[in-house]
């Protein structure tokens, strides 16, 4: 398994390996000497693993965005500096392994993880392919042991993985890919669109992240299931989100509880003297760095300080929110509460998916301006309203379905010739990379 993720790390850029490869080796050793040693030593050793791991992120990462701002600040204050900028291709799941690499020496350090002896096993908790470039983000306690025990064969494993694989599959080619060429049509062409246009633009994108990024969290979770190993859940239906703090505990899981484990709750214990200041510090903290984790720059900044904010305001209003929903029928305090967490997410994510802030300040004020301009969708209405009537299916089927198991055979390889006919035939088989892949 270590070699064939290697194997499928290099088949990006060949020579990105080195890079993992050192950080894997600086934190094997540090993992160790943090078991070893006591005091001031032990969190020497801790840091040099965190400074190993967020140095290689900036540099690969942020260090354009910061030049580039500087660059801009000289400027504003009448001066020209011209500082060397970095012609480099961001290595694949950057920020997908490093948080998984600091969450070992982390654990280690707060004594909840053995250090693993074995290089080979540490190498390939770090390289493991099925979620080695898009997450999950996993934890030592999940890992380690499973690569470490024998996993004997199981055929029910396989089928099951091999389904959640083809659902994964379906997820992207079919619905996500499909999306894909409405939603790059709007953004493309944001400024001849009609508000209405822009909207379902909007809207739809929320639809294709999900599918395109679920898709393959199912087809990691699947390939890793065939082999036996069992890996966190990354979703669970967050489109029936009451709140946006809800949002977060079903969207992207390995990375908000990664986030608040690591992050939110250092901060919040280490500031508990500031009263409700601390609440809103650690929140407003937290997401800013979230939303810089997603992407290098402005916008990705602002994309996470609105979810700061809003979840700010719902800790410092819930209880009049509670007393408020209590006087609604409770199936339309739940519309009501899932219809605005959607419209939120849905505006934030404008930020997410524009090409830069002023596009994304562009694209809202059409919206809320009522623009005038073209109804194309970059879709036939067929295909559009085939894509609606997709999306519908999958969530009800999310929202009721219990598992991928197909326990009769003959059941089993009927479902999966049909999944592979479905995807051949309704699949978008384009060019469209996974979204998190950037990340």
């Amino acid at each position: 398994m270590l070699a064939a993720s290697c194997y499928f790390y290099m088949s990006f850029i060949p020579w990105y390996i080195y890079i993992l490869g050192g950080v894997i080796v600086v934190d094997f050793f540090a993992g160790i000497q943090i078991e070893e040693h006591e005091g001031r030593n032990r969190r020497l050793w801790l840091m040099l693993g965190i400074v190993a791991n967020i140095g290689i992120l900036c540099v690969f990462k942020y260090y354009n965005f910061f030049i580039e701002n500087i660059h801009d600040g000289f400027l504003l204050a009448g001066k020209q500096v011209s500082l060397p900028v970095l012609k480099i291709a961001l290595p694949l799941g950057l920020s997908f392994h490093t948080f998984q690499a600091m969450s070992y020496t982390i654990e280690v350090y707060r004594k909840n993880q053995k250090a693993e002896r074995n290089f080979g096993i540490y190498a390939l908790y770090v390289l493991f392919y099925p979620q080695l470039v898009a997450g999950p983000i996993e934890r030592p306690q999940n890992i380690l042991p499973q690569l470490k025990e024998f996993r004997p064969y199981n055929w029910e494993n396989v089928k099951e993985g091999l389904m959640q694989v083809l659902w994964g599959f379906f997820k992207k080619a079919v619905i996500a890919d499909r999306l894909a060429m409405m939603v790059d049509h709007v953004y493309d062409h944001s400024a001849e669109s009609s508000s209405l246009i822009l909207i379902l633009g909007a809207g739809l994108f929320y639809f294709q992240l999900y599918f395109d990024f679920s898709g393959y969290s199912d087809i990691a979770l699947g390939a890793a299931k065939v082999m036996n190993i069992k890996l966190m859940e990354n979703f669970n239906q967050p489109f029936f989100s009451k709140n946006v703090s809800e949002f977060w505990r079903r969207w992207h899981i390995s990375l908000s509880s990664w986030l608040n484990d690591y992050l939110f709750n250092n901060i919040i214990i280490s500031i508990r003297n500031w009263g409700k200041g601390a609440i809103i510090f650690s929140t407003l903290l937290t997401f800013l760095i979230c939303g810089f984790w997603h992407g290098a720059g402005w916008k990705f900044i602002l994309f996470g300080l609105m979810h700061g904010l809003a979840i700010v305001y719902e800790y410092f209003t819930r209880k009049k929110r509670k007393k408020l929903f209590k006087m609604l029928p409770t199936w339309f305090g739940n519309a009501i509460a899932i219809s605005s967490t959607y419209l939120f997410v849905v505006l934030s994510l404008i930020f997410f998916r524009a090409p830069h802030l002023q596009a994304a300040w562009d694209f809202i004020r059409g919206i809320f301006c009522g623009q005038q301009g073209n109804f194309e969708t970059g879709l036939g209405k067929v295909e559009l309203a085939f894509s609606v009537v997709l999306i519908t299916i999958m969530l009800a089927i999310e929202k009721f379905r219990a598992g991928y198991e197909v326990e009769n055979n003959t059941r089993f390889y009927l479902a999966f010739a049909s999944m592979v006919i479905i995807c051949y035939l309704f699949g978008v088989f384009s060019e469209n990379q996974f979204i998190y892949f950037q990340f």
